[in-house]
């Protein structure tokens, strides 16, 4: 029967020698309880285990790296995988640009071909698919377009919570049109569901809350609250009201002093950078506009009947 070194160790050494070796490696205190009766025996078995240790080292593959407790993004790009490894709750947070600081968001400057394994994607493979060996550049793409991993219950949350967002800026930014009252959120929340309105979690939510204005026309009386300005025009005022008109909801007041036009209007927030401009290339930089109320509303909410 071949000799066993194995099973002739653990007869004639006590198992607290098993416990310290493996867990400890404090080599010094097994050496020092039994160098007096199994010097040689123990010499070779210990000799072996610090070849195997040394061993087990040089045979690490050298392109992992392991990371814990992660978010992980990935995106597919010529016919290969990418994964980049974030912070949990970071990345809807850089998406909605809330977050603008990338060492806050990305766990490592480092992309991935699979992020629990601790693979790092070759350079000939990220130069082939995104044109270029930067990792700063291609965790950025990746971030803002590849598809964020998360639990079936973590993707609940997080739709609920960007729903919930939504709601409130469409309430914040919105208001009945016959009342000038803004809808309460839940309101919203409730018509938001009705329309079937999808959260798109690439997507951040001030792009999404101009989409659902647009859907919630088709289904209730809504529009967005108007901003109050205040014109003043000394040069080509005349010339400018014209064109004015045609871009304000409505004109409260108009008063001209010596040649200057002076007009408080309601306008559309998006017509705010047109007019803007306008009045600046019209008066050459000597007229200049002033915002009086950032929304137009009537105090109190919508309420349902």
């Amino acid at each position: 029967m071949p000799y066993n070194l194995q099973s002739y160790c653990v007869r004639i050494f006590p198992n607290f020698f098993w416990n310290h070796a493996s867990q400890s490696k404090n080599l010094c205190y097994v050496v020092c309880t039994f160098i007096s009766s199994h010097s040689l025996l123990f010499l070779f078995y210990t000799t072996t285990l610090i070849a195997h240790t040394k061993m087990s080292k040089i045979f690490t593959p050298t392109n992992q790296i392991r990371l814990t407790n992660v978010a992980v993004v990935r995106m597919k790009k010529g016919g290969k995988r990418f994964e980049i490894a974030c912070y949990k709750n970071k990345v809807v947070s850089w998406r909605n640009k809330v977050e603008t600081d990338l060492d806050e968001v990305l766990q490592a400057r480092t992309v991935f071909t699979n992020v629990s394994k601790g693979q790092v994607a070759k350079k000939e493979d990220l130069l082939a698919s995104f044109g270029t060996e930067d990792q700063n550049v291609i965790c950025q793409e990746i971030l803002a377009k590849g598809e964020l991993q998360v639990s079936e219950k973590e993707r609940h949350v997080q739709q609920d919570s960007m729903l919930k967002e939504i709601a409130t800026m469409v309430s914040d930014k919105c208001v009945n049109p016959e009342t000038k009252r803004p809808y309460p959120v839940t309101m919203i929340e409730k018509a938001m569901k009705d329309i079937h309105f999808s959260v798109k979690p690439n997507r951040n939510c001030k792009q999404q809350t101009l989409e659902v204005i647009k859907m919630l026309k088709t289904q209730m009386p809504i529009e967005r609250a108007h901003m109050r300005l205040k014109i003043t025009a000394s040069k080509e005022g005349r010339k400018l009201k014209e064109k004015l008109v045609k871009l304000c909801t409505s004109i409260e007041s108009e008063e001209w002093e010596d040649s200057t036009l002076i007009m408080v209007c309601l306008i559309d927030p998006g017509n705010f950078r047109e007019i803007d401009d306008l009045v600046r290339s019209e008066t050459r930089g000597q007229g200049h506009m002033d915002l009086l109320n950032l929304k137009e509303v009537t105090e109190g909410e919508e309420t349902v009947e």
